[in-house]
């Protein structure tokens, strides 16, 4: 047999050219900082969790840490189902059946009667209702009654609950705000509002194991009742990401995205806001962590108090998910902290 210097060299730097080329990549994508985070904060976070990176076009870590909790596993996920309830709702915004600025008094007759009509879808998204909120502070779900619906509970709200302020005069985070926002989209669209989310967001976005249907309240609730897994909400992620383009399709528009992550009423007092998130502004169902100078957010997080952390790194253009089934309770922004840093060292970003 004959060798061939040529064809040798050829392949031989071929060979060079790619092992060039794949080196950064895997230089770039060491996540040990990651796993060393997560299992120095084991106590914390409890042993079943799950962190997924996106990157590019595809996942590029994936940390599962007990075998009967993994991605495809639903969970309940707290406040971070708010996130994709505004998106439900500016749906129906790019498609003209919502605007922002709508009044409950035109969808919610129950609230006008109370004196409670001049509230508006975006007071709803951003916690500037003006109702009164919970006593027990947000982290606690409303006082467990028995509604049979959302319109049942706008009943309560009208005539329970007081009004402490004018709306959008104070930032209060409570779960009032997103459970008339999602009765306004009922009212809109003429059908349930977990049927909404499905048609809207969880459906084009393959989330097919994404519910609202609260199985400690017994019915659907927007505010805390969300229901999904890893796999479901780093699609959401993704398209958010994307502008609101996800496999091709688009789900949002641009300007619905770029309004859910635009700093909303910044100048107003804060009554009420969970630990860990006293510095950040709010859009439509996120916290903005940093903004630009014209406020518009470049890493938005929508986090449940618990420990699950979804957020969007728009300046390095990656998404992230910490999804945490039962921790040690209430955390503020510490462990998201830690974690988001780790995940900025693997991938070799600022």
């Amino acid at each position: 047999m004959s060798c061939k210097p040529g064809v040798i060299c050829l392949n031989f730097s071929l060979l060079s050219i790619f092992m060039l080329i794949l080196q950064p990549v895997q230089a770039q994508h060491d996540f040990a900082q990651v796993d060393d985070m997560l299992k120095k904060n084991e106590k914390v976070l409890g042993k079943q969790v799950i962190a997924l990176v996106w990157k590019g076009d595809k996942i590029v870590y994936r940390k599962e840490t007990h075998e009967d909790f993994n991605s495809k596993t639903q969970t309940a996920v707290g406040a971070s189902g708010q996130w994709i309830v505004a998106a439900a709702a500016m749906a129906l915004v790019d498609e003209k059946k919502l605007s922002p600025d709508d009044r409950t008094s035109k969808h919610i007759p129950i609230l006008a009667k109370y004196m409670k009509g001049y509230i508006t879808l975006k007071n709803g998204l951003t916690h500037t209702t003006g109702i009164e909120g919970e006593k027990t502070g947000a982290g606690k779900l409303l006082p467990r009654l028995k509604f049979e619906s959302l319109e049942e509970q706008m009943e309560y709200f009208a005539s329970k609950r007081e009004i402490v302020t004018n709306p959008q005069t104070e930032f209060f985070y409570s779960h009032v705000g997103m459970n008339i926002a999602g009765r306004m989209m009922e009212v809109v669209a003429r059908k349930g509002f977990d049927r909404i989310t499905q048609e809207k967001i969880t459906r084009p976005l393959k989330m097919r194991a994404t519910t609202f249907f609260n199985y400690n309240t017994m019915f659907i609730d927007p505010s805390t009742g969300a229901q999904t897994t890893a796999n479901d909400y780093m699609n959401f992620l993704v398209m958010l990401l994307n502008n609101g383009m996800f496999e091709g399709k688009q789900v949002l528009s641009a300007d619905a995205v770029k309004e859910m992550l635009t700093a909303r009423f910044t100048e107003l007092p804060v009554k009420y806001t969970p630990k860990g998130t006293e510095n950040w502004h709010y859009g439509y169902g996120a916290w903005l962590v940093e903004e630009d100078g014209a406020g518009n957010g470049t890493v938005v997080a929508s986090p449940s108090l618990t420990g699950t952390w979804p957020y969007i790194d728009r300046k390095n253009n990656y998404a992230a998910l910490l999804l945490v089934k039962s921790s040690s309770g209430e955390q503020g922004n510490e462990i998201f902290t830690q974690f988001r840093a780790a995940v900025d060292a693997a991938l070799g970003v600022n």
